[in-house]
């Protein structure tokens, strides 16, 4: 597929002016010509458009939703197409919505770096897993940049703000969003944010990965445009020292297995220093009860259960006592089982109570 340069404001692909400035249906076809499925944003804003009044009324899952087979942009990113006849008619029907590109289809890593106004947290929260010295000084840290630098800078990398060989995207608030393509498709990355309650990367640095969508280079918002910055229009391939990094932190799912009862598969840990079956014994009981609320569709207690399960096996998973990738697969599974209606708010449950559980290591005395 030859590479086709990103139509800067007022351009078509071929460099002419075009019939709409900055049409987004420009930018769509453009992203569908790079293999990025494309779904559209609601006019003026970064989030999808709303689903159609069937779907809004009821919850069900999205893969199995007939408005999507019926080439109607319900559920987001579950949505997203290459097909041209399909983005043309979205866009010929509304102009004016931006464009979303979803990353996990598009074999995309997103690093999306921000640069809000937020009180720094304590050393220790800036980059998880790795404690920050008193002797280093952090005068003047204050956003995703200076964190993610730090990290490179630990590792003796260049920072991904300042990789000029990739393709780089400013936004209106003033962050960037730095493009990368996965280079093995048996590995997948999945989305977090950089809050301090969710797997990150650092402090004021997300990812945007499967799972997830990031807003296309062209875009326009209220606030401004989504921006490439420099000449490289294109993903690099995610360097191997960042793709570490997110497996550090928790940003790598297992593969997938096929369709296991929730009942079966029983946990297994990555082989550590202690024996990880007495952590079985403290945790299985917790996802047996997740597990049980498939009987019903509510009144089961099935979020606290959840929560109480994935905390536990953070709190164990800090200790060494488990592997993250392992139980949160199993977590994740068992939660889909019981609820597969609403799955994103299932790994949301999963990642945020695992982060929180982490940082709360939960030693176990007297054990080998």
């Amino acid at each position: 597929m030859r590479t086709i340069p990103v139509p800067r404001e007022g351009e078509s692909f071929d460099g002419s002016t075009a019939v709409v400035p900055g049409s987004p249906s420009v930018v769509a076809r453009w992203c569908a010509a790079q293999g990025w499925p494309v779904h559209p944003l609601a006019p003026g804003r970064k989030t999808p458009v709303r689903n159609c009044p069937r779907c809004q009324a009821g919850r069900h899952d999205p893969a199995t939703c007939p408005c999507i087979a019926a080439g109607r942009p319900c559920h987001g990113f579950h949505a997203a197409t290459t097909d041209p006849a399909l983005i043309a008619r979205w866009w010929a029907s509304s102009p004016s919505p931006g464009v979303g590109v979803a990353c996990g289809p598009a074999g995309l890593v997103v690093i999306d770096i921000d640069a809000h106004q937020a009180p720094v947290p304590d050393r220790g929260q800036l980059l998880p897993g790795i404690r920050i010295p008193e002797g280093v000084r952090l005068d003047g840290l204050a956003s995703g940049f200076d964190t993610l630098a730090l990290l490179a800078a630990y590792r003796g990398q260049t920072a991904p703000a300042e990789d000029e060989h990739t393709l780089r995207v400013r936004t209106p608030s003033g962050g960037l969003h730095v493009w990368y393509r996965n280079p093995d498709t048996s590995v997948r990355y999945r989305c977090s944010t950089g809050s301090a309650r969710h797997p990150a990367l650092a402090w004021q640095v997300d990812v945007r990965a499967q799972g997830g969508y990031i807003v296309a280079p062209g875009t326009r918002t209220p606030q401004g445009v989504y921006r490439a910055e420099g000449t490289v229009r294109r993903p690099a391939v995610l360097p191997e020292w960042l793709g570490s990094e997110l497996r550090r932190t928790g940003h790598v799912s297992e593969p997938r297995k096929n369709d296991v009862p929730a009942s079966a598969s029983p946990l297994t840990a990555a082989p550590p220093r202690r024996r990880p079956v007495f952590a079985e014994q403290i945790v299985e009981p917790l996802i047996t009860l997740v597990a049980e609320c498939a009987a019903a569709p509510e009144g089961t207690g099935f979020t606290e259960k959840l929560n109480r399960a994935a905390y536990t096996a953070g709190g164990l998973v800090g200790a060494g006592h488990l592997d993250h990738g392992t139980i949160r697969d199993r977590l994740v599974r068992v939660a889909h089982h019981a609820r597969p209606w609403q799955q994103a708010r299932n790994e949301k449950i999963v990642d945020d109570a695992l982060a929180v559980g982490s940082v709360r290591p939960l030693h176990l005395k007297g054990r080998p």
